[in-house]
């Protein structure tokens, strides 16, 4: 096991006058395969549900499938404790390369099926995080140069902790990448924002579409919270999935071995936490059209959708999404991110709200390790100018 603890990471002044409560705080790194020797998971799931920002890919039943499937080099688990209280928790890893270019850095660790890079942090402890982070990130940086983010919430408590503290240390940072994606948020009801949403032609079409499904046979939709026949859906997800584009072009998750375990465990892990809901669009008893989402209030993330393109003509995955608006009348949700690509062709047709994710490059070390990051940081900003 590697340990790194950082004792006592004491309040300053600073803290104290943003009213932090803050006493005793210690940050510890260990490898992810010796968590159960750092915390519980009864005490990482509280955690989960008690984080700033929700973030399902960083809580247990979906991390540790996940790390087991992907981790590909050693990946540490940062957890803070205040006062004995799990407070914060962030995979870590180490690179020696920075998008084609030899640079060591430190970052939170990611995967490709993994949308939302925060870590998880309790409500009000977010500077106390960054600021123990980042004294830890100084004094064992181990050879990186800087410390990358991937994958935050611009517009999140998170971020805004970050740049505050940031900005009390002089640290040098700043945003290399930004992009946005579709978001679900409105007080509209379901109905009422789909109207909004959509033009009265092209509902019109969506209704004509229905109809002629209806004369291909029996439509049925099917919402579920709960595992019953859980594994059977999991089995007809990847078939739908495999039997297009993505299977064709070998990217679908019934492709690998290791996507298609970690795609089970993760959804298998999610129902036992009442964090999954499952949409069915089927005709005559076959799905047509198959999406999970995480359910992690006051959020929801449409995780994965898939379906048949045999059918592409009556707009399945469309009429699916119709259906998944009813999020909007939910009490416990505010808000759902589509987890999509920037400009994606078909739920930003339905979706209006944006939600913007950025990756942040933040310095760490003495003032040799912040001079060479400081030339670094403004080639690659000016690089991003000249793109925009």
């Amino acid at each position: 096991m590697a340990s790194a603890p950082l004792e006592r990471v004491a309040a300053t002044a600073a803290n104290r006058r943003a009213g932090s409560c803050v006493r005793s705080a210690k940050l510890e790194a260990v490898r992810w395969h010796d968590a159960e020797e750092a915390l519980t998971l009864a005490e990482w799931d509280d955690l989960a549900r008690s984080a700033s920002e929700p973030n399902p890919f960083c809580e247990s039943w979906n991390l540790l499938p996940a790390l087991a499937a992907f981790a590909r080099r050693p990946v540490d688990l940062l957890t803070l404790r205040i006062d004995g209280m799990l407070c914060a928790l962030m995979p870590l890893a180490r690179s020696g390369s920075y998008y084609g270019y030899p640079i060591r850095h430190m970052a939170n660790w990611s995967h490709d099926n993994l949308f939302v890079g925060s870590p998880l942090v309790r409500h009000g402890c977010e500077q106390a995080f960054w600021r123990a982070l980042l004294v830890w990130a100084d004094t064992h940086s181990k050879g990186a140069l800087f410390l990358h983010l991937d994958r935050l919430a611009e517009d999140g408590p998170l971020f805004a902790a970050l740049s505050r503290i940031a900005a009390e240390e002089t640290r040098e940072w700043a945003v290399v990448q930004r992009e946005e994606r579709a978001l679900l948020h409105s007080d509209l009801a379901p109905e009422a924002y789909f109207e909004c949403s959509i033009s009265s032609k092209k509902r019109k079409e969506l209704r004509r579409q229905h109809k002629r499904l209806s004369e291909e046979g029996e439509v049925r939709f099917e919402r579920q919270a709960d595992a019953d026949g859980l594994d059977g859906w999991i089995d007809a997800f990847f078939a739908l999935e495999a039997a297009g584009w993505k299977g064709r072009n070998g990217s679908a998750l019934a492709n690998d071995p290791h996507t298609r375990d970690w795609f089970g465990q993760t959804l298998r892990g999610a129902a036992a936490q009442g964090r999954l809901e499952r949409l069915t669009l089927s005709l005559d008893s076959a799905p047509i059209a198959m999406l999970a989402n995480f359910i992690a209030p006051p959020g929801a993330f449409s995780f994965k959708t898939a379906y048949d393109e045999g059918y592409a003509r009556y707009s399945p995955g469309v009429l699916l999404q119709r259906e998944n608006l009813d999020l909007l009348a939910r009490g416990d949700i505010a808000w759902c991110d589509s987890c999509a690509a920037a400009d994606h062709p078909m739920i930003e047709r339905i979706w209006r709200e944006k939600r913007a994710m950025v990756r942040v490059n933040v310095a760490i070390g003495g003032r040799l390790r912040r001079a060479l990051f400081h030339h670094m940081l403004r080639a690659e900003t000016a690089r991003r100018s000249r793109r925009s």
